[in-house]
């Protein structure tokens, strides 16, 4: 029996909930589908469960960084209890939201989607045709054409471990694998990231990152760059990896081998090619409205879209919001790029927002960059920080900031403001006019510009 929709969103995360909600409420008939628990990659295997770790984590950094400032004795982190409190935030999550989804009236689905044709679809054995469909899927860790990568454990799997091994080799430099080894070393694992680039976490200012690599290893983390992993072996009770750094072999000894080198768009198994609907590397090619390039009733939005916007929740949201209304309307909004803020949830964290040196160079902008060690300014001192930068882009032309790098324990929450100041094309001299709080790091700002 086939069944009917007006829309059918695969995927129960962001990118596919804002659309579903939204249409719903305007009267459509909606069904979701998703093979895995429903809630999506942020709220049960990434961004949230993650972020819980990383703020038990700073509290025990914190008190390490104050002993003998008026805190004493010894902590240590159980990571048992600490795998047991993510999970009062992830275990009855996927049911709420399904009771959510259910209660608003949309129909819900478990199991693998596949396309038939351009309008119809197969979950398990049950047949749906679509008026729209809403490919929101995500995405998941790259294959890597290293041999013995099935002994790879992946991100999520990580946030899931009941006990921490004693020795972790990471393998990739980005924002996954120093979150997770700033979070293992403070757990008391021996951490390894090994990356094949001269530079890890490429999106970030190279200078900040220079600062954190050298944090990192101050704090234990071994860091080892230029080096390519191109074998993992099963041994009887650890693994063995083998990498190339230049002409010389290196061997590393793991419990437990994490990928942390990217991710690929959700798309293999959706059967696009029956639906045709076309896909580049970066995932399901779309017009400025989000819109498939070659079947009109596909949209797509997250990770899973060939769109300008970064993988990040608030971009699949507003991507999410950009469909709602294209295929409730027609469509009527395009995709304009939006200042994006960005974080990575080390031990300090690194942030960033707006133009690089690079790309305001390249845009031939007269520009001044103030970068400036705030380690020894108050907001950092107090609690004994020992790294915290900013870096702040300044267009000479109209006065306005037009980037900002931060690395800090408050960089996550000051490059907010920072980011409104880009989006809203402030000036120094207007923001040097704002009163904040006093003291807070916000109330720092004017002396950064």
């Amino acid at each position: 029996m086939m069944k009917e929709y007006d829309l059918v969103v695969i995927g129960s995360g962001t990118a596919g909930s804002i659309a579903a909600a939204k249409c719903k409420k305007s009267g459509w008939s909606v069904a979701m589908i998703d093979e895995r628990p429903f809630g999506g990659t942020c709220a049960l295997r990434g961004c949230d469960p993650k972020k819980i770790l990383v703020g038990i984590t700073e509290y025990m950094d914190g008190v390490e960084r104050l002993k003998g400032s008026g805190i004493n004795g010894d902590i240590y982190i159980n990571w048992n209890d600490l795998m047991n409190y993510k999970k009062t935030f992830t275990d009855d999550f996927p049911e709420m939201k399904e009771k959510g989804l259910k209660k608003q009236g949309i129909d819900t689905y478990h199991g693998h989607a596949a396309f038939i044709d351009e309008s119809t679809i197969k979950v398990n054995e049950e047949t749906l045709q679509g008026d729209y469909f809403l490919i929101a899927a995500g995405a998941s860790p790259a294959k890597l054409p290293i041999e013995g990568s099935e002994y790879f454990t992946l991100s999520d799997e990580f946030l899931e471990l009941e006990e921490l091994p004693k020795d972790i080799v990471f393998v990739g430099g980005g924002y996954i694998s120093f979150e997770f080894a700033h979070i293992a070393s403070r757990a008391g694992a021996n951490v390894h990231i090994i990356h094949r680039g001269e530079r890890p976490l490429e999106g970030f200012d190279k200078d900040l990152v220079d600062h954190l690599v050298n944090y990192s290893r101050d704090i234990g983390i071994q860091i080892h760059l230029s080096t390519e992993v191109n074998k993992i072996e099963k041994m009887s009770d650890h693994y063995s990896v083998t990498g190339k750094q230049g002409s010389e072999t290196k061997d590393f000894m793991a419990d437990l081998v994490v990928h942390g080198a990217g991710r690929t768009p959700n798309t293999d198994s959706l059967n696009l090619k029956s639906a045709n609907v076309n896909e580049s590397k970066k995932g399901i090619e779309v017009n400025e409205y989000l819109q498939s390039t070659s079947n009109s009733r596909v949209y797509a939005a997250g990770d899973v879209s060939d769109s300008p916007g970064t993988p990040l929740t608030p971009v699949a949201g507003m991507e999410s919001h950009l469909v709602a209304s294209n295929i409730l309307k027609g469509n009527h909004r395009t995709y304009t790029e939006q200042v994006m803020p960005s974080s990575v949830f080390t031990l300090p964290k690194l942030a960033t927002v707006g133009m690089s040196e690079e790309d305001a160079a390249e845009k031939g902008l007269d520009f001044k960059v103030n970068a400036i060690d705030t380690t020894k300014w108050f907001t950092y001192k107090r609690t004994n920080q020992a790294v915290a930068f900013a870096k702040i882009i300044i267009n000479k032309e109209n006065d306005q900031v037009i980037g900002a790098h931060l690395l800090s324990h408050e960089a996550d929450e000051l490059i907010n403001l920072f980011a409104t100041a880009i989006q809203f094309e402030l000036t120094t001299k207007n923001l040097k006019k704002m009163i904040f709080a006093y003291p807070t790091a916000a109330s720092d700002i004017g002396y950064m510009l």
